[in-house]
C-alpha cells in the first residue's frame, strides 16, 4: 500500500523536519491534464525571447532567496550552507545559459540534398518526467528544467521523497517569475507510481537521476511505452596520479573532489589509482588534506563535510566498509560510526583494495576512499577501465598533452578531466556510460535531448 505522507528527516539531529500529503490520483491525473494543455499554448504562442525573460526572472529569485534556500537543504538533507549557496548560484547560472542561447541551439539548420531546399527543425516534444535525487535538490532539477522550458516543454518533477521541501520551492520559484501554471508541476508520490505515470499517453519523455536499480526500473517503463528516456546513473570515477604529477597539487583536488557534498555526488572521486612510484607520497600529502576535513553540523562555517543524507544510508555505506575489510581491506583513516544523533560518517581512507574488492568494484557514496596502488602507467590505466561504470575520471600528469590523449582515448567514461577534478558546466555535455546511464544533458546536446529533430524539405 502506498505512503500517505512523505516525511523528510533532518540527519544532523535525526528529528522529523517536516512532512507533506502525497497526491492523490485525482490530483495527479488534473496536474498531467493541466501540463499537458498549458504545454500546448507555450510551444506554440510564446518566442524564445519571451520564455528568456522568465529564466531570467528565476535566476534573479533563486539569488533573492539564496540564504533560505540553502537553510532548506542543510535541514532537509545536511548539505552544509557555503555548499548551498554555490548549489542555488549554479541554478541560477543554467538558467542563464539556456535563457541566453537556446534561440541559437534550436535554430533552424540549412542542409543539401536532392531538393530544392531542406532544413532540420527542432520542435519541443511534450511534457518531460523528471525523477531526481537528493544529493543536489536544486541543482538536478534546474539541469533539466531550464533547457526543456527554454525548448517549449513543460516539466513534471517527482522528487527524491526526503527533499520535497526543495520540489516546492522550485515550483515556487517557477511561479513566483511568471512561468504559468501548469508548466512546472511538482508530484508528490512515492516511487511505486512512477511506472504507470511514464505510461501516461500525455507524458513525451523522462529523465531520471538517480541510482542503477532506479534507472533500470525507470528504463523499463520508458521502453514498454516507447517513450525516450535519460539516465545520469552512479558513477565509480578513478583519479589516476602518475609518476610526473605535482603530487601536493594532485592530493588536493582528490581530496576535494573525494568529500564533494560530503562524499555524496555522483562524480565525485571514488577510486584513487596511484602509480608506485609516487604512491607513499602521494598517500601522506592525501591523509593530511583529509584528516583537515571537519565534519559537524552543516549550520557551523567550519564545516565542511556535513551529515549523510538519511541514517539508512549513512548505515549501508559503513556495511560496504565493513565488507571491503573483511575481503583484505586496511582502514587507515576514520571508518567508524560516531555515537551521537544524526546520520554522520568520518572521512576514511582504505588500503589494499583491488579488483573483486566491494571498495573497488562498487560505488561508495560518502566520504570513503580507496588508495590503489598500480605498478605504473599502463596497469592504472588497465585499473581505471575496470569498471561497469562509466560517468567521470581523471588523470594527473606533468605533460597535458599525454594526459589529454589519456583521457581522451584511453579511460572510457562520459568526461575525463586533466589535472582538475570532474564537474559539470551548463556549456559542457554530460554524461555517462556503460552502468552510469546513457544520453547527455548540458551544452547543446542536452537542450536537444527531448526535442524533435524534424527534416522539412521543399521540392
Amino acid at each position: 500500500m502506498s505512503a500517505t505522507t512523505l516525511v523528510s528527516i533532518n540527519p544532523t539531529t535525526g528529528e522529523e523536519f517536516d512532512r507533506f500529503a502525497v497526491h492523490t490520483a485525482a490530483q495527479v491525473e488534473q496536474f498531467i491534464a493541466e501540463s499537458a494543455a498549458a504545454q500546448r499554448q507555450w510551444a506554440t504562442t510564446t518566442t524564445f525571447d519571451e520564455r528568456s525573460k522568465v529564466l531570467h526572472a528565476t535566476a534573479k529569485h533563486l539569488r533573492k532567496r539564496s540564504v533560505e534556500l540553502a537553510e532548506l537543504m542543510a535541514n532537509e538533507m545536511g548539505k552544509p550552507l557555503a555548499s548551498g549557496a554555490a548549489e542555488v548560484e549554479k541554478c541560477a547560472w543554467v538558467c542563464e545559459y539556456y535563457a541566453d542561447n537556446a534561440a541559437d541551439m534550436l535554430a533552424d539548420e540549412e542542409r543539401s540534398s536532392d531538393l530544392s531546399q531542406a532544413w532540420t527543425v527542432y520542435e519541443p516534444m511534450g511534457t518531460v518526467l523528471a525523477v531526481m535525487p537528493w544529493n543536489f535538490p536544486l541543482w538536478q532539477v534546474f539541469r533539466f528544467a531550464a533547457p526543456a522550458l527554454m525548448a517549449g516543454n513543460a516539466g513534471m518533477l517527482k522528487h527524491a521523497s526526503n527533499v520535497s521541501g526543495s520540489a516546492m520551492a522550485i515550483e515556487d520559484l517557477f511561479r513566483s517569475a511568471g512561468l504559468g501554471e501548469g508548466l512546472f508541476r511538482t508530484l508528490l508520490i512515492p516511487s511505486d507510481r512512477v511506472a504507470a505515470i511514464i505510461g501516461d499517453p500525455r507524458i513525451a519523455a523522462v529523465t531520471l537521476t538517480g541510482s542503477e536499480p532506479a534507472g533500470r526500473s525507470v528504463a523499463e517503463a520508458a521502453g514498454r511505452h516507447l517513450k525516450p528516456s535519460l539516465l545520469e546513473l552512479g558513477g565509480s570515477d578513478p583519479y589516476v596520479v602518475l609518476h610526473d604529477a605535482d603530487i601536493d597539487e594532485a592530493a588536493r583536488i582528490c581530496a576535494d573532489s573525494r568529500l564533494t557534498n560530503s562524499g555524496q555526488s555522483c562524480i565525485a572521486a571514488k577510486r584513487f589509482i596511484v602509480v608506485d612510484d609516487v604512491y607513499d607520497q602521494f598517500r601522506a600529502a592525501f591523509l593530511a588534506e583529509l584528516e583537515a576535513a571537519v565534519v559537524g553540523d552543516p549550520h557551523d562555517s567550519e564545516t565542511t563535510v556535513g551529515p549523510q543524507a538519511r541514517t539508512d544510508l549513512r548505515d549501508s555505506l559503513h556495511e560496504q566498509v565493513e565488507r571491503a575489510v573483511e575481503a583484505g581491506a586496511e582502514i587507515v583513516l576514520g571508518g567508524n560510526v560516531p555515537d551521537g544523533p544524526g546520520a554522520f560518517y568520518p572521512v576514511t581512507v582504505l588500503e589494499n583494495v583491488g579488483p573483486g574488492n566491494p571498495a573497488f568494484d562498487e560505488e561508495l557514496f560518502g566520504p570513503v576512499a580507496p588508495l590503489i596502488r598500480a605498478d605504473d602507467e599502463e596497469h592504472a590505466i588497465a585499473l581505471a577501465n575496470d569498471s561497469s561504470f562509466g560517468l567521470g575520471g581523471a588523470v594527473f600528469t606533468g605533460d597535458t598533452e599525454r594526459g589529454r590523449q589519456i583521457a581522451a582515448h584511453r579511460i572510457r567514461t562520459g568526461n575525463c578531466f586533466v589535472n582538475a577534478k570532474v564537474a559539470s558546466d551548463p556549456r559542457l555535455p554530460f554524461g555517462g556510460i556503460g552502468n552510469s546511464g546513457y544520453g547527455r544533458e548540458l551544452s547543446e546536446l542536452g537542450i536537444r535531448t527531448f526535442v524533435n529533430a524534424k527534416t522539412v524539405a521543399i521540392k
